[in-house]
């Protein structure tokens, strides 16, 4: 008889334990071994929570190379059936072979799961007629468990899932994370209904209220905040290093609905449009895609939403300062141009009209379009498309982590009907949907690939820009992983034409995620490793550092409700020296508004326990030597950007932390 040393890894993960009866079933290129009931001297204990259990599986001749496993439980006659989630298994075989069988998934039935020996391999790759097979049933079944569906008509699609439970257990919250998840969001809410304000339909009577709201929750930003909302270089400051850094671009010509003059924004002469313009000290923020959206009623009020167009300054001590602001597209007597020479609130309520509108921008356009639903279309894809044993799935699996869920959550408590979004923002309801529809057609490829956009806007030289220097530093970074690791599985162009895994994965984000529209210049398929390389840098890039840069800072930046209205209540002045303090408390949202958008933002910006940092890979999907000291060289980049940018913020009067790599999550997960 030959022995097989069979080692089995449990995940160190809650609830991942077993009871149940465990059996295998060892298949390789020359036979297969009777089906084997697991027992050892552990007894019960060889499945429970980080367990590491060792076995024997006889055999009466060679079974050549390990091809396969079948793993599968029963219950035993007095436990009932349960969840198991083994990481591995790893074989020695009696010729000194070693085997690694990467696993990462609930076993919860009592069915037979195959499980490829984790070498990876390509379609074309996989000779055995066994890998075949097992290969081609996986996508079967994955293709029956992940199913497209359509949200909204004009957006990406999204995974179909009539509830929570419907989820699939491989792509559901820890429970560790479902935990902290539903304490925080109820410890919030449940915080600000014993201050009896979340009912509360009633306006602002002055900002010492607000601040009485405000304090039960603060961060240092958030402070900073408090503080400065009013101060015109924080205001610019904002378009750079806020939670939107996607709008702003240099300006070379003034749009012909934005007709400022140099006496109205260098009234001393000092400066020129002209000559600011030439010398590239001139920014435009235009929010366009706002104009004519359906504003929502809250609290059986009317509210407003502008699409402003903000002309900013860069100064010769290097401050972005706003010049002028238009509250409307159109041109018109009773769409002024407010100026920084205005009276005080007539400056002061016109940043916040832009606010609010950025506000809009920010949370449908920047957040849940750039990156949550495309996030999910590239995880549907992937997990439709691409079998486990395939290098691409090892690559990026792990930046899907919670990805359908928290998507799943945000559509049923956020956009739905009865969503905190959809009840208590400017945009809600209809305007939703035309913003998500007018933003899904402004994407390109390029506004997608950091270094082409920030080119495009020409942003590449203006100081004290810390997302895009962090982003595109950490961009190269995943750049080189990932070239890395690609260019060892594939050769020649030849061999990514002909992946049909891989071409079939592109060509559904293409349909699904984009809606087959061919200007943006997304890829519809891929021809070279170049542009299979740039493409999946811009997935990983998206789910992780761009969802950190636009998400981690909500509270620090939307706490403090003034700098970030959620909605408005009184339309904007048509003319100027009207406004008052009265004007702008009346203007603001209303209090059950204010308190219901800064628990949803404070949600929205905690980080659970079980967060997985940028680049750090619990789970081991591979088991070739070149792709781990690809990861080794990964991980070690990262660490001294991280580094770097610690140093650089303590230099900083605002630090800028949100692409910090040891902040920003491998995946789009809250």
């Amino acid at each position: 008889m030959l022995d097989y040393e069979v080692t089995v890894f449990t995940a160190n993960r809650a609830t991942a334990s077993t009871f149940n009866n465990v059996f295998i079933k060892l298949i390789g290129s020359s036979g297969e071994s009777e089906r084997k009931w697991l027992w050892n001297f552990k007894g019960a204990s060889a499945f429970v929570r980080g367990a590491v259990a060792c076995f024997r599986v006889s055999c009466c001749t060679s079974l050549g190379k390990l091809v396969l496993i079948e793993l599968d439980k029963q219950p035993l006659l007095l436990f009932p059936e349960d969840s198991w989630f083994p990481a591995k298994v790893e074989i020695k075989s009696p010729e000194g072979a070693c085997y690694t069988f990467p696993i990462y998934r609930w076993i919860n039935d009592n069915k037979v799961h195959r499980f490829r020996e984790g070498t990876a391999l390509k379609g074309f790759e996989d000779k055995h007629h066994l890998g075949r097979n097992s290969r081609e049933q996986e996508l079967k079944e994955r293709q029956e468990d992940y199913c497209w569906d359509v949200y909204l008509e004009g957006i990406p699609h999204c995974l179909k899932a009539d509830d929570l439970l419907s989820l699939p257990y491989e792509v559901r919250f820890s429970f560790t994370k479902q935990t902290e998840f539903l304490f925080t969001a109820g410890a919030g809410l449940t915080e600000l209904k014993l201050k009896g304000l979340a009912e509360c339909k009633m306006g602002w009577a002055d900002l010492d209220a607000i601040n009485r709201v405000f304090c039960c929750k603060q961060t240092d930003m958030s402070d900073y905040v408090q503080q400065h909302w009013k101060d015109d270089d924080f205001f610019g400051y904002q378009f750079l290093n806020g939670v939107n850094p996607m709008l702003i671009r240099r300006c070379t010509v003034l749009p012909d609905n934005f007709p400022v003059t140099d006496n109205m924004v260098f009234p001393d002469s000092q400066f020129s449009l002209a000559e600011e313009m030439e010398k590239g000290n001139i920014f435009l923020c235009d929010y366009k895609q706002m104009d004519g959206v359906k504003a929502s009623t809250i609290n059986d009020k009317q509210q407003y939403l502008m699409a402003p167009l903000v002309l900013l300054h860069k100064t010769p001590d290097d401050k972005l300062m706003p010049i002028a602001i238009q509250l409307k597209q159109k041109p018109a007597e009773d769409n002024p141009i407010f100026l920084p020479s205005d009276s005080e609130y007539d400056w002061l309520l016109a940043k916040i009209f832009v606010r609010s509108a950025d506000f809009n921008e920010h949370q449908l356009n920047v957040h849940l379009l750039r990156t949550h639903l495309l996030a999910e279309v590239f995880a549907v894809s992937l997990l439709r498309n691409v079998p486990m044993v395939h290098p691409l799935y090892k690559l990026l699996i792990p930046h899907t982590r919670y990805t359908l869920q928290i998507n799943s959550l945000a559509r049923k408590t956020l956009i739905s009907e009865e969503g905190v979004f959809t009840k208590f923002s400017a945009s809600g309801g209809d305007g939703m949907i035309t913003i998500l529809r007018r933003s899904l057609t402004s994407v390109t490829y390029s506004s997608l690939c950091v270094p082409e956009d920030i080119a495009e806007r020409g942003l590449k030289d203006i100081p004290n820009f810390y997302y895009r220097d962090d982003g595109l530093r950490l961009w190269n970074i995943i750049n080189r992983f990932v070239c890395g690791v690609l260019s060892h599985y594939y050769k020649s162009d030849h061999e990514v034409k002909q992946d049909s895994e891989l071409q079939q994965w592109i060509l559904d984000i293409f349909e699904h995620g984009f809606l087959s529209h061919p200007c943006r210049g997304i890829p519809q398929k891929l021809n070279t490793v170049d542009e299979l390389i740039k493409f999946v840098t811009m997935v990983i890039f998206t789910g992780s550092a761009q969802h950190a840069a636009v998400n981690t800072g909500q509270y620090d930046y939307g706490g403090w409700m003034p700098n970030t209205p959620i909605s408005l209540k009184l339309p904007p002045p048509t003319k100027k020296g009207e406004a008052t303090e009265e004007t702008m408390l009346k203007t603001l949202p209303d209090v059950n508004v204010t308190v219901q958008g800064m628990a949803t933002m404070w949600l929205l910006s905690q980080q659970s326990s079980d967060f997985v940092p940028l680049g750090q890979y619990p789970e081991e999907h591979f088991s070739e030597e070149t792709p781990r000291q690809m990861i080794k060289k990964f991980q070690k980049e990262l660490k001294e950007l991280s580094a770097a940018i610690k140093q650089r913020n303590k230099e900083l009067k605002v630090p800028y932390t949100y692409m910090d790599p040891e902040e920003v999550e491998n995946s789009v997960a809250i």
